[in-house]
């Protein structure tokens, strides 16, 4: 080879090997000015943003997110929700009925860009504009406009006057710029599913009537003159005086509020780095709330000690929307709920801070990457804070297995916004995602699982990390080779069916013959246990992972020979008698999806009698 291209090629080997393990992030810092009019619910906005592009590219166009249209008769969320065959129970034809003065929307007075006006389209729940002037790599450009919107009434995620008489729950409620990342713009219409945003920093003043109690994203600037729990001072408000709410959020993708004029603040220190807040009506539960809130910071503390350090000051529990949902540094929740269930809403939209709010993953296309590993963590989490003995996964794996079973399923690499039902994205992305990492943990073994889960959270945070970024951690960490279980687990609705198809006596030995049914291959553990009371496991590594796992599970493992996938039985020997073995099980953890465990056992499991109700018949 020609020595000076050896040398280019060695340099750009250099340069692509940086530029994927440093990924670009554009910047946005926003600066919006909000003043709300609480008997029309209406607002007028001025927002500041200076964009700075940090990519390779030429911009010569840029897109806004525009949430609020999507409450209006004729949207598309509109449309999706009457067509889809299993519509969300909250939204259903609701959008289709709403009157002028009860829709969403954001209306766009002007739009400039380093002080020049711009031309701009409204097509939807997306504002296209084209720029004049290009945006070229490496620097820094603002962008000037004002706006308008109304609130809609509550319907999904946001709005007013929720079910349990929360005044607001403002949630995309501004001109958010889209991401622009390596694969280029995501100007996805809204329809109600997953977000994803630019990294950056939000200086956001809230004006509007002084009897309101406003919660929020970030961190407040002015408590001296609010009040209402932020500060120590007793501060009084005229009939019909308007105040001004100032936060500053710092290294966020979104930012988020709510007021309601009966909120209870509470606030509770996690340590001496994180204070959690508590904002609820003081007639809803508010005993269940008190007993709630210690039980949120045993819960944060298990989160960092498990998964990683939360790296804000603050974070906020708030009353408010329709369920439950994320924001940085708050979540908005139900609460008119027993224990068990308030907790278990917050403990889940918190832990969304370490896999969205923190990583970032674009939930939009790996919506399993931040609902499933949230649902995963939640699980360890809700069993430490009530000290149950069984399996904490075990419910998620039943629920994959159902779908599986309905025929419905979709592979994981579907788009939120695309699945055919809203059953299949719902048990894909919150079931079969834990099950993922549940999985994932036999596979590689829990300890690596878990040293993976933190030094993921490590590298990636504000990185916005793919499936695959994902992958490369968890190999480095464990050794293996795991693109196989990527491919098929996320890939593909392959399943897995390991069964036990015969124990075969020899002379002074056994045999076992074990079978693959399902398409999806992988490394067993098949536990033999005897009648004199020992136990051995039979560990069957995958050929394609080019390597075992290091688990000392059992106190005896025996490792055999691989196993190449495309080969549908597999023997091994047991130097035993056959009189001797009590009970040979596959993965007697259960940490495998098998989707049929009764022939995962020998003897079989006998099969339980169905229950009937009502007269039997003869």
């Amino acid at each position: 080879m020609n020595k000076l291209l050896f040398l280019v090629l060695a340099a750009f080997s250099c340069t692509a090997a940086f530029a994927q393990s440093d990924r670009w992030q554009q910047r946005a810092k926003y600066q919006m000015n909000v003043d709300f009019d609480v008997t029309t619910h209406q607002y007028k906005g001025v927002q500041k943003l200076v964009y700075t592009n940090n990519s390779p590219d030429t911009l010569t166009k840029v897109f806004y997110h525009l949430y609020l249209n999507a409450f209006q008769p004729g949207s598309q969320m509109d449309v999706r929700s009457r067509t889809i065959s299993d519509p969300d129970p909250r939204v259903k034809d609701r959008i289709s009925k709403l009157s002028p003065s009860e829709i969403g929307y954001e209306k766009i007075l002007s739009l400039k860009h380093n002080g020049k006006p711009l031309k701009y389209e409204v097509v939807g729940t997306i504002l296209e504009v084209t720029l004049n002037e290009k945006i070229l790599p490496k620097t820094q450009h603002t962008f000037d406009l004002e706006f308008e919107a109304q609130m809609p009434i509550q319907i999904r995620r946001n709005g007013r006057n929720n079910s349990e008489g929360i005044d607001y729950s403002v949630a995309q409620w501004y001109p958010k710029m889209c991401e622009y990342d390596y694969e280029g713009w995501h100007a996805n219409p809204y329809i109600a599913r997953e977000f994803y945003g630019v990294w950056g920093d939000f200086d956001v003043k809230i004006t509007l009537d002084a009897s309101y109690v406003v919660a929020a994203t970030g961190y407040l600037q002015n408590a001296d003159k609010i009040g209402y729990g932020y500060s120590k001072k007793e501060v009084k408000h005229k009939a019909g005086e308007k105040l001004t709410w100032h936060f500053i959020a710092p290294e966020v993708h979104d930012f988020m509020w709510a007021a309601d004029r009966d909120y209870q603040h509470d606030v509770i220190k996690v340590d001496d780095n994180l204070d959690l807040h508590f904002f609820y009506q003081t007639d809803t539960l508010a005993n269940v709330w008190k007993e709630m809130e210690p039980l949120a910071v045993r819960a944060f503390k298990i989160m960092n000690d498990k998964f990683g350090r939360y790296p804000y000051k603050q974070y906020s529990i708030i009353q408010g929307g329709d369920g439950g949902m994320e924001y940085p540094m708050a979540t908005l929740i139900t609460g008119r709920q027993n224990l068990p269930g308030l907790l278990g809403v917050a403990v889940h939209e918190s832990i969304h801070s370490w896999f969205q709010m923190i990583l970032g993953t674009n939930e939009s296309k790996y919506s399993w990457m931040d609902e499933g590993f949230t649902t995963y963590a939640q699980n360890i989490v809700m069993s430490e804070l009530f000290q149950s003995k069984t399996d904490p996964q075990r419910a998620t794996t039943n629920s994959y297995r159902n779908l599986v079973k309905s025929g419905l399923e979709e592979p994981l690499t579907t788009h939120a916004d695309h699945y055919n039902t809203n059953r299949a994205y719902s048990i894909a992305s919150y079931s079969k995602g834990a099950v993922f990492l549940n999985q994932l943990g036999y596979i590689i073994g829990q300890d690596k699982l878990e040293s993976g889960m933190k030094r993921y959270f490590n590298e990636w945070k504000y990185k916005h990390p793919n499936p695959t970024d994902l992958k490369r951690i968890m190999e480095k960490e464990s050794g293996l080779e795991l693109d196989w279980y990527w491919e098929d687990f996320v890939g593909t609705t392959k399943t897995i069916d390991y069964g036990i198809k015969e124990i075969v006596p020899i002379v002074g030995k056994t045999d076992v013959v074990i079978e693959k049914i399902g398409q999806m291959p992988m490394p067993l553990d098949v536990v033999v246990s005897y009648k004199d009371g020992t136990q051995e496991n039979f560990y069957i590594p995958l050929e394609m992972m080019r390597g075992e796992k290091a688990e000392k599970m059992y106190s005896k493992t025996t490792l055999l020979s691989d196993w190449g996938w495309t080969y549908p039985e597999y023997t091994f020997t047991i130097d035993r008698v056959s009189t001797e073995i009590d009970r040979i099980v596959i993965d007697p953890s259960q940490r495998m999806a098998d989707i049929n465990p009764e022939n995962n056992s020998y003897p079989s499991l006998p099969k339980v009698a169905p229950r009937f109700k009502g007269t039997k018949v003869r």
